[in-house]
Order: C-alpha cells, then sequence, then structure tokens
C-alpha cells in the first residue's frame, strides 16, 4: 500500500495556476485512473482533474475556491499494491473459500461508483440549478449510472416541479467565502461597504481569473493602439447573396465575422512579426496561425482558438465558430479548444460597438478589435456621395514586439483584402 499525490496540471498554454471550484470526491471515495476529480477554473478554460491512479481518496490538500500554482499537491491517493496472480477482490474472497461472483461484483463496483458519478455535475447543470433553485440531491439522474444531465434538469424545469432546498439547507450548503476565497484584489484600498439598496454580486473564480489575467496583460505589457476604417459594401453583398442557401445546404450561419478572419489570417501569412508572442528573453514567431476568438456567456469570457486558419476555407472557419461557440455556452469546452493561440481576433460590433481598445492576450503581440458594419455617406470617385458599409479595425499591439510601421502595412494589407472580396478572391468552399 503507498500514498500517491495527483497535482495540478496545465490546462492551456501560457496557463501557470488554476483555481479548485468543486470537488467532484471526498477523503474515502474509491476512484479509478481517469476518473474526473475536480472542477477547476484557469483564465481560459473550466475543466476537470482526472485521476492518475486507481485507490482511494485520502486527503484533499486544496479548499474549494483557492487557487493553485500548476504542479501544486491537490489531493493524495492511497495505492493498492494488487497481487500480480490474483487481484485484491480474489485474495479477499478466497479466504471464505469462495470464489467472486463477477455479477455480484460487477453490483458491488457500481454501488460504489455510483454516488460519485451522480454528484458529478456538469457546468451547464450546476449554472441551471442555481438559476431556478433546485436541490440535485433530490434529482433523478438518466446518465451513466445516475449522471444528472441537462436534460434532466431542463424537463424538471418545463414541468414546472421542481425540487428545492429548505432555506436552513441552502445556508448549510454555500461555501465558507472567507476560507476558500481570499481576497486577492483589495490589498491595500479601502474597504467597499455596500449600502441599503445596493446588489452584491459574488466573483466567482472565471470572473477572478479573467481580471487577474487582465491586469497582469496591462501591467506587463506597454500597449499602443491604431484604427483603420474599412469599406466591405462588397463583402457584405456577396455574404448576403449567399447566407440563405448556405445555411439551408450547411445547417449553420454563414457569418460575416468567418471573413474577416480569413482576411486576417491572410495577412498573418504576409507579415509574420505579427504572429508572434513575448517569451521573456526572446520573441518566438510562430509558425501555425491559430486564431483566438472571444466567447461571453452571461457571467465570463472564454478564448476558444481556430487552429491553422490561414488553411481553412470560409466554410470551414464559419463551422468552428458556430461549434466553438456552442460548446463554450454549453459548458463543454474542452482544454485542448484553448490550447496554442498566436494572435486574437474579437468580434465587438456584435454589441454594436464602433469603436474600443481591447486588452492583448498574454503573451500574444496583439489583438484586433472588429468593429459594427454601418451605412456611411462616403465620397467616392468624381466628388460623388454613396451609402457604403463601413467597418473599423482597432488594433491593440505590444510596443516590446510590434510597432507602427509593420502594424500599419498590416492593418492596410487586412483593409485591402476585405474591400475585394467577391467570388474569386474570397471563395466560400
Amino acid at each position: 500500500m503507498s500514498i500517491e499525490n495527483i497535482l495540478m496540471p496545465q490546462l492551456g498554454e501560457s496557463v501557470t495556476e488554476g483555481t479548485i471550484e468543486r470537488w467532484l470526491v471526498q477523503p474515502g471515495d474509491i476512484v479509478r485512473k481517469y476518473d474526473p476529480i475536480a472542477e477547476v477554473i484557469t483564465d481560459k478554460v473550466n475543466a476537470e482533474i482526472p485521476s492518475s491512479f486507481t485507490g482511494t481518496i485520502k486527503e484533499l490538500l486544496a479548499k474549494e475556491g483557492e487557487t493553485l500554482p500548476v504542479g501544486a499537491v491537490v489531493c493524495s491517493v492511497e495505492i493498492v499494491q494488487e497481487d500480480k496472480s490474483n487481484s485484491s477482490v480474489h485474495t479477499a474472497s478466497s479466504t471464505n473459500g469462495n470464489a467472486a461472483n463477477p455479477k455480484e461484483q460487477s453490483k458491488v463496483e457500481a454501488s460504489t461508483e455510483t454516488p460519485s458519478l451522480k454528484k458529478r455535475y456538469s457546468p451547464a447543470v450546476m449554472r441551471l440549478a442555481q438559476e431556478h433553485n433546485i436541490d440535485l440531491e433530490m434529482v433523478q439522474g438518466s446518465g451513466l449510472e445516475g449522471r444528472i444531465t441537462r436534460k434532466d434538469v431542463q424537463k424538471l424545469i418545463d414541468s414546472g416541479t421542481l425540487p428545492r432546498a429548505t432555506k436552513q439547507e441552502q445556508e448549510m450548503k454555500k461555501p465558507q467565502q472567507a476560507e476558500s476565497q481570499p481576497q486577492q484584489y483589495n490589498v491595500g484600498k479601502p474597504a467597499v461597504e455596500s449600502t441599503t439598496g445596493d446588489i452584491e454580486i459574488p466573483v466567482t473564480s472565471v470572473r477572478r481569473a479573467i481580471a487577474k489575467n487582465m491586469v497582469r496583460s496591462k501591467q506587463e505589457v506597454p500597449h499602443a493602439w491604431m484604427m483603420m476604417e474599412v469599406d466591405v459594401t462588397n463583402m457584405v453583398r456577396y455574404r448576403d447573396d449567399l447566407k440563405t442557401d448556405f445555411k439551408a445546404k450547411e445547417g449553420f450561419n454563414l457569418t460575416y465575422f468567418a471573413f474577416f478572419i480569413k482576411a486576417i489570417a491572410r495577412a498573418l501569412k504576409e507579415y509574420p512579426m505579427m504572429n508572434s508572442v513575448w517569451a521573456e528573453d526572446k520573441i518566438i514567431q510562430k509558425k501555425d496561425i491559430n486564431i483566438s476568438i472571444a466567447v461571453a456567456t452571461e457571467d465570463a469570457l472564454f478564448v476558444p482558438v481556430i487552429k491553422h486558419a490561414d488553411e481553412k476555407s470560409i466554410k470551414g472557419i464559419a463551422k468552428e465558430i458556430h461549434e466553438l461557440s456552442v460548446r463554450v455556452r454549453s459548458g463543454k469546452l474542452r482544454p485542448e479548444d484553448t490550447q496554442g493561440g498566436t494572435f486574437t481576433v474579437n468580434n465587438t460590433g456584435s454589441f454594436g460597438s464602433v469603436q474600443s481598445m481591447g486588452i492583448i492576450n498574454y503573451p500574444q503581440a496583439a489583438i484586433i478589435q472588429v468593429e459594427s458594419i454601418v451605412k456611411r455617406p462616403v465620397i467616392m470617385e468624381g466628388n460623388m456621395f454613396a451609402a457604403r458599409d463601413m467597418v473599423n479595425l482597432c488594433l491593440s499591439l505590444d510596443h516590446r514586439i510590434l510597432d507602427g510601421l509593420v502594424c500599419g502595412k498590416f492593418l492596410n494589407r487586412v483593409k485591402n483584402i476585405l474591400e475585394n472580396v467577391d467570388a474569386e478572391t474570397m471563395s466560400i468552399y
């Protein structure tokens, strides 16, 4: 019998720490190798820590809400060394002179695993339960070995029969905020007190991780900014002519955003210095063009990655935008979906913004904000006015890596590509 430690894994490129959002096991629980033991939040993704061993959870060495560096010990597992000729189950049963019955043994295993799986709630299930004040311990799950699925919760919501915990039970289940979530951003600052009528909104682990990453980026990166106006009238007309047939054929939307990402990926190919990351004692110019995109939920922002965007068609990019957005909003984003980003494109125009300055996604060199497309009168050849579809592209850059010359050339190239979009210059397929 031996004790082994499970460590905080690295859940994304440049991720140096993670926050234990929720333990899925308790001391004494039996786990198999690769079983999930905890939900973890980083500034890039929420994920599950798998067990590295088969055994019994001995001690949880981190509290819910506690932030730990990559490689720190999160819990310990007691490993039972089995005899090579006989498993521990067979050895135990042989003392009674009987071989273990396979059917009975499977029932025993199921009975020990079911409670752990039943209480392993996905982020989507947790979100729905919190929104509707549902006591998940009173819900019968239809998933594997009794696990509660999103459909189970949604079915209860639709039926109107919601099992709720009493006020006393809710109070007992509340995490001890003072112990598990130390204040990280009020050190040396006066306390801010709420007054009558104010609404206090708890800072979630996701929001805290986002805040920490943004503060780091602003403190360490000397941000500079530039903007370029682009006439996308031809692109808008081209996309609008295709969007209905495309949706009917492919099953997802042909968005303007896919055209912008394609144009930016092409320009990055021609200006590779823009596709760089800061590595303290050196600048690494990345070979692959992997575009990070910002996807927002009600209370958090995630940054999944479109890998090899320069090699994908408009259809391929549009499909990835759709699939990554669905994963984010359903709580199914995987760690690998957020890794490897080399340049970030943010679709701020979807909110109606026309000008903004993005904070760089550290350690990347730049971020582009694609603003809202608006109709404006523009002077054309012959001093004639015409109504044109115009958009602002706002670029934030790391002045340690880039300067105005290369950024100006890069933005001008993106502008040139977008202003000349048609079936010949940018095929959908």
